[in-house]
């Protein structure tokens, strides 16, 4: 049975991507930082193996890849999904902040590639590093989380380019407003309907559409794109700052 690990796997865009995984007859190794969290979205799952690991601490994701191939052998898919956002000014994001968001959004794609590559199916193995739309375009508020996200694309070009020799392809996704939980919290109405004038399709995207376009560049019908990244984002990033007022008419 093929296999996938999917990390950042507890909630939102990682776990609609390990259940999409599953409709497709894979076996996920979801893993997260929060146990109970996890605990709670693997119960009544099958062929998931939920694995409580910190992907920015190289000891816990040493011995999350040894579970993982213990269980499944090599490992045909990596889904570097885990993150955690922080947005503040930029006088205000000391280097204690700085760290805290490299440390899991850069640091963690790098650790996790590197420990499951030596697993990983040869001739026809993936890897898809999440990044965001906050990694392609500036915006306020961003200095740690834009910059963690740009360093995961230009990550993702350099394994592309390394691992191909070895048929292991590596692409990035890149989200740009996602209906999750924690946008209906800390998005206001007016900052909603700003996005919404600044994207094409006017509206935010899903976590299952999200996750639709990284299971498809695990798959074999993405064979031949490695290197790329793939802004999921409703057109947010092709029209740049936009002109809604334009549009509108």
């Amino acid at each position: 049975m093929p296999n996938a690990i999917v990390t950042g796997a507890a909630r939102g865009i990682g776990l609609a991507t390990a259940k999409l995984f599953l409709a497709e007859g894979r076996q996920v190794a979801m893993i997260d930082r929060d146990g109970d969290a996890l605990a709670k979205a693997a119960e009544g799952l099958d062929h998931v193996l939920p694995i409580t690991c910190d992907v920015s601490d190289e000891a816990q994701v040493t011995a999350m890849v040894a579970q993982v191939t213990d269980a499944f052998g090599s490992v045909d898919a990596l889904v570097n999904n885990a993150g955690v956002a922080d947005f503040r000014p930029l006088g205000e994001t000391d280097l204690q902040i700085w760290r805290r968001v490299m440390a899991t959004n850069l640091d963690g794609v790098f650790l996790t590639s590197q420990a499951v590559i030596p697993h990983m199916t040869q001739g026809s193995g993936a890897i898809v590093n999440i990044a965001s739309i906050s990694g392609l375009r500036a915006s306020t508020l961003r200095v740690a989380y834009g910059t963690s996200k740009a360093a995961v694309i230009h990550l993702t070009r350099q394994q592309a380019a390394e691992l191909g020799e070895r048929g292991i392809r590596v692409n990035c996704v890149a989200p740009g407003p996602v209906d999750t939980k924690l946008a209906l919290a800390v998005h206001s109405k007016e900052i909603r309907a700003a996005y919404h004038d600044a994207i094409p399709l006017n509206r935010y995207g899903t976590e299952q559409e999200i996750a639709e376009v990284i299971v498809f560049l695990c798959s074999d019908k993405a064979a031949y794109v490695t290197g790329q990244t793939i802004a999921a984002d409703g057109g947010f990033d092709a029209t740049g700052v936009g002109l809604p007022a334009l549009r509108q008419n």
